[in-house]
């Protein structure tokens, strides 16, 4: 066969095989159908190999997307936020790396969540600029509050239909990145804003999608259900946060609410039927490894080149062993920001090693992984604590160190990040007592805690400035900055090991 039959003959078989089955068509006789894809929280896990195993991959999410674009042109693949920040492989670049992943993965729009926040709010305007989509939220505006950062919303039109996606950023962010990260910013209360925007939306579009992160957290005082109820108008909100694995979506109202869970666990997928410009259907579902590999059928032959070129650009610098550790300590969310553990304990002592402070806490939701056993690297400390926090140490009253407890305590049973390990100090602790009357016995040292008294306190950074809610810690005398809490850890892991770290420092009645 001549050369140019045979490039005909590929050519032909090519346009063959890119055309959708017509199973896939999007006008179909009970309406248009349209679909959502949707992550997270995936906190820069963008490895299969990262959270051993549990995370799908950046290669394998960009291929299900593009596949599922090429399938089904009618798609939107949106992301809830906590992107940006999170694990080496990323954080060296101030995110820029992430940027240059999500270019690839043909998502259409993300909204920023708290930890996006984390290189502060200038650099994630940056970060911004480099990407291919807009960042959008309705409720983060400049410090004289006249107008928002980012886009509030964006259009889309896909066979006749018109779709609202509308950006949302917890107010939360104020406390839950670093205070110092967001001066420059102010986050707007999300249910007045929508009541403002939603009848705007509503007029101009058929469907309305929330894209925020919210989270359902009891511990929140804005979440996404509660924004549900307020504001009535919302068909789909895609959620992000609280790190909640919905399989199938939860409903409040007419409002359909998806959460994938986190760290690129899994790859959200929402169904949607529109007739006569008029929502009639909408479905979630959560597609684990093996869905998004069937999917996919390939990783994404470009992603997976420029994650190969990151990790050899960053490899020599994470691959320094920086300590050895005799045991495993482990991380879980649900364990860390409810209780006691010994990587808390470790990380306090730690602080209050390297500052000469009388009491010295860490709090849980700043520890990010395990703590491996055997030789550490500097990848594994940066994992740990992946925030760039620094070590202070500030002059406290006893009466602050015991609103400090109370509030640490306040939320359990309920998960909170701002859940406090302590080093130089213990307490009794009734989890079934009234909060803000959970603690007792404090003792200092051996000593009984005076509330009239002054004390010294190492903590980090962001507790310093009022993080996690401490307001009675903001403000206080600040007495030096010892570097960071990854570095200080690190020597002290080295010198010290694990030794001493055993629990029972919060006495549980």
């Amino acid at each position: 066969m001549k050369e140019w039959k045979k490039q005909l003959t590929a050519a032909a078989l090519g346009l063959l095989l890119s055309l959708p089955l017509p199973v896939y068509a999007s006008v179909q006789e009970d309406g248009v159908h349209l679909t959502v894809l949707h992550t997270n929280d995936i906190h820069a896990r963008v490895l299969p190999t990262d959270d051993e195993g549990k995370t799908i991959g950046m290669a394998w999410l960009t291929g299900a997307i593009r596949r599922e674009k090429e399938i089904e042109p009618d798609t939107l693949a949106l992301d809830a936020g906590d992107t940006f920040h999170g694990r080496p492989i990323i954080n060296l670049s101030r995110g820029a790396n992430m940027a240059s992943l999500l270019n690839l993965s043909g998502y259409d729009a993300m909204t920023p969540g708290n930890h996006d926040f984390d290189f502060g709010s200038q650099r994630l305007i940056e970060l911004g600029r480099m990407l291919n989509f807009p960042i959008l939220s309705a409720n983060v505006l400049d410090q004289e509050n006249s107008k928002t950062i980012f886009p509030p919303y964006k259009s889309f039109e896909m066979n006749g239909v018109k779709v609202a996606v509308v950006g949302l950023t917890t107010p939360e962010t104020a406390y839950k990145t670093n205070p110092r990260n967001v001066t420059a910013i102010h986050f707007a209360d999300p249910i007045a804003t929508m009541k403002v925007l939603m009848p705007k939306l509503r007029a101009e579009h058929d469907v309305v999608i929330g894209l925020m992160h919210m989270g359902v957290d009891k511990s929140s005082i804005v979440t996404s259900i509660r924004l549900a109820k307020a504001v009535p108008g919302f068909d789909i909100i895609i959620d992000g946060h609280s790190h909640t694995t919905l399989p199938h979506g939860i409903r409040e109202g007419k409002t359909l609410i998806c959460q994938t869970g986190c760290h690129g666990y899994h790859l959200g997928k929402v169904e949607l039927v529109v007739k006569n410009h008029k929502l009639r259907k909408a479905t979630a579902q959560l597609l684990d490894h093996e869905g998004v590999k069937k999917l996919a059928g390939t990783p994404d032959e470009r992603t997976e080149e420029a994650i190969t070129e990151m990790q050899r650009e960053t490899r020599n610098a994470l691959a320094e062993v920086v300590a050895e550790s005799s045991k495993q300590l482990i991380s879980k969310r649900e364990i860390v920001r409810t209780r006691e553990t010994e990587l808390g304990n470790l990380a306090a002592d730690a602080m209050r090693d390297a500052t000469g402070a009388d009491i010295a806490v860490i709090n849980s939701g700043g520890l990010r992984a395990d703590l491996p056993q055997g030789k550490v690297t500097r990848e594994d400390v940066l994992s740990i604590f992946p925030f760039g926090n620094i070590v202070e140490k500030i002059e406290v009253r006893g009466s602050a160190i015991e609103a400090m407890l109370e509030h640490s305590v306040r939320y359990l049973p309920a998960a909170f990040g701002g859940f406090l390990d302590v080093s130089g100090l213990t307490f009794d602790l009734d989890a079934n007592a009234k909060p803000g009357s959970r603690v007792s016995n404090v003792l200092v040292q051996g000593r009984p805690l005076s509330p009239e008294a002054t004390y010294t306190l190492a903590l980090n950074d962001f507790e310093a400035a009022g993080g996690d809610g401490y307001e009675m810690l903001k403000g206080a005398k600040e007495l030096g900055q010892y570097g960071t809490l990854e570095d200080i850890f690190s020597q002290y892991l080295q010198k010290h090991g694990v030794e001493g770290i055993a629990l029972g420092r919060i006495s549980v009645k």
